[in-house]
């Protein structure tokens, strides 16, 4: 390919890129800014962002789906301005026609998001913080697999007092964001290795998001039934589904104890999928 070629190549790839993703959920929030379901959706997805890009805990999420009856609202309200037939109207409904498949994509990729950009994988939010904090009621724990240390760090911001160890291997560093954006200190250990070395100092371990693609979590489970059988195993994920070994989910012992409940209300899943936290045993 000539230079010339190559050149006009690469300048219609960059006039043709997408905007990041930030920049296109405001240019969505601000063309529908007159429908409230709408912006209610864009708007909590930024805020959560603005405290991320802060280094913050975000707030508890809607399900970031679009109303079922979101077009019919649509078109009443351009029926509304414009008489049937105005082209004005026309192109306005045309507009946003064409937008909303493309802004519901948008509300349902926030999580690969968060995943690409800050290495969230649970979206650990202060609700949830607040009643895993008081569910655990200052007991030491054991953070293992923390990546970038949000559970960690939200436990310690709710309750400095507290004893909270946190670890993680920081394998994941040349694969993803993961480990790359530490929101608090973390100590470089593997989950066996760190359990191994605070097992004897902690009432709980918390573990989030393990991957799918070993068993290092069944693993856990074996260690801690074997040499610490009175320290309790919180488990953070989606049961059979996105986290965690097809072993682990079926050879552990989970329970969700009536305690457990007001923890689950406060993770509250903001899309499919549905993670829980499971006491395992």
């Amino acid at each position: 390919m000539k230079k010339k070629q190559l050149k006009k190549l690469k300048q219609h790839v960059k006039k043709h890129r997408p905007a990041p993703y930030i920049a296109q959920l405001t240019q969505y929030g601000e063309l529908f800014d007159s429908f409230s379901a709408i912006k209610y959706l864009v708007n909590n997805v930024l805020e959560a962002d603005r405290l991320l890009k802060r280094g913050l805990i975000p707030q508890a999420l809607p399900k970031l789906l679009l109303p079922d009856d979101i077009q019919d609202q649509i078109f009443a309200a351009v029926n509304a301005q414009y008489p049937r037939g105005d082209r004005q109207g026309d192109r306005l409904w045309e507009q946003y026609s064409n937008a909303l498949p493309k802004l519901d994509q948008l509300l349902r990729n926030f999580r690969d998001y968060l995943e690409m950009t800050y290495g969230m994988w649970s979206y650990t939010n202060t609700s949830f913080i607040s009643t895993l904090s008081d569910y655990l009621a200052g007991a030491p724990v054991l953070e293992i697999m923390a990546g970038n240390g949000y559970l960690s760090k939200g436990l310690r911001d709710h309750n400095p007092l507290q004893t909270i160890f946190t670890t993680d291997s920081q394998a994941w560093v040349k694969e993803n964001e993961t480990g790359k954006h530490p929101v608090t200190t973390i100590e470089a250990l593997d989950a066996l290795a760190a359990i191994e070395k605070y097992g004897d100092q902690v009432d709980y371990v918390l573990m989030s998001w393990a991957p799918d693609k070993d068993e290092n979590d069944y693993q856990v489970l074996k260690l801690l039934r074997k040499r610490f059988p009175d320290v309790r195993l919180l488990v953070i994920g989606e049961r059979n589904g996105a986290t965690n070994s097809p072993k682990f989910w079926h050879l552990a012992q989970l329970s969700q104890p009536a305690a457990l409940a007001p923890v689950n209300a406060g993770l509250k899943s903001f899309d499919l999928i549905d993670e829980q936290v499971y006491l395992a045993e």
